[in-house]
């Protein structure tokens, strides 16, 4: 069946994804449609939307064919991702070609996508499962990104599809149109597939690696208490997809998610589910994407209403898209009744410690960080704690003193998500920065100055002041060693500086990113551990070091004057002296109770 824009035809693009060959990797694609009126544009996104950083997926795209029966079209290369297809080659060799294809005949475009990389945001196809995240393997068609498009699979035996779209009745699925169908993860394997409801939405569970529900007999009801919970907060009592797919890639190491409309794709290590904290944590990673079911997917930043898949989209308002969303994530799975007060306070602590830790939050505000994300977020590098931060991790700050400042003047944050919710999620009109700051404003007048000034300061907001309200405080834990601005790191066998910090003792020094560390005062040293024993307390003065390292293959001696030590981590305490009244505060905060 074909596909044509014409008034009246109920044809849509045929979308086939063939992976019944998955030990080479590649998913064959093949693209069937009605052709236009003159030449037409193909174009393979260069991003998926939630993860902002170009990514160019068509390096992954392979033999790139289009035919009008058995005559092949020319195709002309507008860019790295973008064709022209012109009319059939007239006689073939080098003879042009015509300016359009013929009417009336069905057109095939065909193709092949390289499948080897397992992220939430790539595609991973093997003899064990295959994952796709459709933006990295299926082309839009000029003049189709609003029309339906049907998607058909074929798999080895014994597979099962896993698809957050509509079945259709002679196999198959439907997408309502184009960005339906690449916000549509596809995951296929023999899978087993667990079912349960929330608010009596189905929502379905998949896991690739160990199924975690058949090991963890709670799992589920954790999962759907959390999910209810997220519909609490924006004031709903059901979710907003009216069907939800979890896809969870249980590897030994790893962590990540991808939101989409009706469904998320989790990716979790074993070894940190083994940990103590590792269940609550994955939770927590739960509660985070299933929260972007309204906040990023349905209130959504106008930068993003429509998305451009083509190019960057500058978003000032990632601060609250993530940060927002990655403070109540650590709050939800209490507020659901698992967890306790203490595990909250030691989670939270955690990320105000690692703020507070990042030197790159004196350097780059949060706006910046949002506008940046595109070319440093997503681009670490050695000297990247030093010149930005997270706005996931100071969003997050922010929203924690957002919140703390709104309950000052009677309201919490949960009213202002409710309120932007209703007035601006559910009509999908998208969302600016002054959206925001009025709607924040609208329950606390001087957050309207407030507001602005923490989003372009590169000071810290007054942290200290806020959590006193809830009887908290943040206190510092001294370093055991001289500070001496270096990290360390095991390369081939060799002992090298992973990391210089900027301003700091080795960088006076005049060591750099990748040195080799030879010897430290004539004693050879050969782990990362050995540096503990030069730099231990127990002089007055911080010492001077004389440091024997290799530098592009040539032998050089540096002195390194060590420093006072530094703070090495901040613990959130509750104050013994903080008022009575601070522990009913503190346990309504807790429990993302008004």
């Amino acid at each position: 069946m074909g596909s044509t824009t014409t008034p009246g035809s109920n044809s849509v693009p045929e979308v086939q994804l063939d992976l019944s060959a998955p030990s080479s990797q590649l998913v064959e694609v093949r693209i069937t449609l009605e052709p236009r009126q003159g030449p037409f544009q193909l174009d393979l996104p260069a991003w998926t939307p939630g993860s902002y950083l170009i990514r160019d997926y068509v390096r992954q795209l392979e033999r790139l064919q289009v035919c009008q029966g058995s005559r092949p079209l020319a195709l002309e290369r507008l860019a790295a991702a973008q064709w022209r297809v012109l009319g059939a080659v007239a006689g073939g060799g080098g003879d042009e070609a015509a300016a359009a294809p013929a009417q009336g005949e069905p057109i095939t475009i065909s193709y092949a996508i390289l499948a080897t990389e397992l992220t939430v945001r790539t595609c991973h196809l093997n003899s064990a499962h295959g994952f796709l995240a459709l933006a990295a393997v299926v082309l839009q068609v000029q003049g189709e990104r609003w029309s339906p498009h049907r998607l058909t699979l074929l798999l080895p035996a014994g597979w099962q599809p896993f698809v957050p779209l509509p079945a259709t009745t002679t196999g198959g699925w439907l997408a309502r149109d184009y960005d339906q169908l690449i916000d549509s993860p596809v995951e296929a394997g023999p899978h087993p597939c667990h079912d349960f409801a929330v608010a009596g939405v189905p929502h379905r569970w998949v896991s690739w690696g160990d199924d975690l529900p058949a090991q963890d007999q709670r799992w589920l009801a954790d999962v759907a208490a959390v999910c209810l919970q997220c519909c609490r907060l924006l004031g709903e009592p059901a979710p907003a997809a009216s069907s939800y797919l979890f896809i969870l890639h249980l590897i030994d190491q790893g962590y990540g998610g991808l939101e989409h409309h009706d469904s998320t794709v989790l990716l979790y290590g074993r070894q940190a589910l083994a940990q103590p904290e590792g269940r609550r944590k994955l939770l927590q990673l739960v509660a985070h994407e299933y929260l972007h079911q309204w906040n990023v997917r349905r209130l959504r930043p106008a930068q993003l209403t429509p998305i451009d898949y083509d190019r960057v989209s500058i978003v000032p308002t990632l601060w609250f898209a993530e940060g927002i969303t990655s403070y109540v994530d650590q709050f939800l799975p209490l507020a659901a009744g698992l967890g306790s007060e203490a595990e909250l306070l030691e989670d939270l602590g955690s990320d105000l410690s690692r703020y507070l830790l990042t030197p790159g939050r004196r350097v780059q505000s949060l706006r910046q960080s949002s506008e940046e994300a595109w070319v440093k977020l997503y681009r670490q590098d050695a000297h990247s704690g030093d010149n930005q931060i997270s706005y996931y991790l100071k969003g997050a700050v922010l929203a924690l003193v957002l919140d703390l400042h709104l309950r000052r003047h009677g309201s919490w944050l949960g009213a202002v998500l409710q309120q932007l919710w209703q007035t601006l999620g559910r009509q999908g009109r998208g969302y600016g920065e002054q959206d925001l700051i009025e709607a924040f404003a609208g329950h606390a007048p001087d957050l309207a100055t407030l507001l602005p000034f923490w989003l372009e300061s590169t000071e810290d907001p007054p942290l200290a002041a806020y959590l006193a309200d809830l009887g908290l405080c943040l206190v510092a834990e001294p370093a055991e060693t001289w500070f001496t601005g270096l990290q360390l790191e095991i390369v081939g066998g060799c002992l090298r500086l992973r990391r210089v910090e900027r301003h700091g003792p080795a960088q006076q020094a005049g060591l750099e990113v990748g040195d080799e560390l030879l010897a430290i005062d004539g004693q050879r040293l050969s782990s990362v551990e050995g540096l503990t024993a030069h730099i231990r307390l127990g002089t007055p003065e911080p010492p001077l070091l004389q440091l024997l390292i290799a530098r592009r293959q040539r032998v050089e001696t540096l002195s390194l004057r060590l420093a006072p030590p530094r703070t090495k981590r901040w613990v959130l305490q509750i104050d013994p002296e903080a008022a009575a009244d601070c522990a009913f505060k503190r346990s309504r905060w807790a429990r993302l109770q008004p």
